[in-house]
């Protein structure tokens, strides 16, 4: 069937296809630019939320001078940056600005199509529904994301850590919810690949699981800044097993309120985000093994990559320790949040195309 603009079917659900893969590219992207903003201090750099006028970037020196006034009456700037000027705002305000850009730049890639597509009748009920999915989804993230923020123009001169975690962990789900509309889309349910091995099932799993997990403690290990508290590896500072693990019942208060006064916060969070990439690291490799015996080839593939992903997440994860001497080294630390994602997103690819055989 040839619609009115002389397009037939097929032709709509390829660019269907790449409409749903453009967004998700733009969020990988979002959450790029949201590790870049946090690392370089920028995220409270602008102290409101004007979806509308907040579109426009400061030019005049007028301009400047309101948001910098605005900036100079946080705890931020009243207990960090009191020193800055105005150049050095304009640095860490632009990465915040970008930042909030993309959000809105995001949300126009989306909805234009959307309603063009709706208009010709070229989506699924389903798919709208899951469309939909994705708009309380991104809804979601965004507030968040504001709560997160408002979490550091009050007393702390920084976001709270757990905060900027749930920001974080919805921006995965919202990439992750997306990868599984894509998926849906794309492919037909007789394309599964059916596992009778339970165990093999549950190893496929399990690694997402724990990899959103690993993505939570990273968001922390990132908002308490803990790389910089045990710049070293193997070792903690000299330990294989830190006090504060032994003793952890002592430090509750400091690991999930106070933070920030006490070091132990950030050791403790070294050694769970440390440990359970050990813990991933052998279940990839199991995977890996279990995969090669199962004789899938779209299952090995993808249990080989994501094996490689592992690897590779270790060492930018090792480097990023390692160069955390007075200040974290900003481009590794992005790169490990980034592959950390992009692994993730492997995972539940591999997972969202395999059922249990019972």
């Amino acid at each position: 069937m040839i619609d009115l603009c002389g397009m037939d079917s097929g032709n709509w659900k390829k660019w269907v296809y790449i409409w749903l893969w453009a967004g998700f590219i733009m969020i990988l992207f979002q959450i790029f630019l949201g590790g870049v903003t946090r690392l370089t201090g920028s995220g409270l750099s602008i102290t409101k939320w004007d979806i509308v006028t907040g579109i426009k970037y400061p030019f005049s020196e007028s301009e400047w001078d309101i948001h910098f006034n605005l900036y100079k009456k946080t705890p931020q700037y009243l207990k960090i940056n009191s020193g800055i000027n105005l150049t050095e705002f304009k640095y860490i305000f632009f990465w915040e600005y970008f930042h909030r850009l993309w959000a809105r730049l995001m949300g126009f890639v989306f909805v234009i199509p959307f309603l063009i597509f709706l208009l010709k009748r070229v989506l699924s009920k389903s798919l709208i529904i899951d469309l939909l999915v994705v708009i309380l989804l991104a809804s979601l993230v965004a507030s968040l994301g504001w709560i997160m923020v408002a979490s550091g123009l009050v007393n702390r001169p920084w976001v709270n850590a757990y905060k900027l975690s749930f920001h974080l962990l919805a921006a995965v789900a919202l990439l992750s919810y997306l990868l599984w509309t894509i998926w849906k889309y794309r492919i037909s349910g007789s394309s599964f690949t059916m596992i009778q091995s339970s165990f093999t099932y549950g190893m496929i799993v399990l690694i997402p699981i724990m990899l959103i997990i690993q993505v939570g403690l990273g968001g922390v290990m990132a908002g308490m800044k803990a790389a910089l508290v045990a710049p070293t590896w193997p070792d903690i500072n000299g330990v294989w097993i830190p006090e504060e693990i032994k003793s952890i019942g002592n430090y509750s208060d400091y690991l999930f309120n106070e933070y920030e006064l006490n070091a132990s916060s950030g050791i403790i969070m070294h050694f769970l985000h440390r440990g359970l990439a050990y813990v991933i690291a052998l279940l990839s490799l199991i995977l890996f093994v279990l995969s090669y015996k199962l004789g899938d080839l779209r299952v090995f593939r993808n249990s080989f990559i994501i094996f490689i992903l592992v690897i590779m997440q270790l060492i930018l994860g090792v480097l990023t320790i390692l160069g955390s001497v007075g200040q974290i080294p900003i481009w590794f630390a992005v790169s490990h949040q980034l592959l950390g994602i992009g692994l993730y997103s492997m995972s539940i690819y591999n997972l969202f195309g395999v059922k249990r055989s019972f």
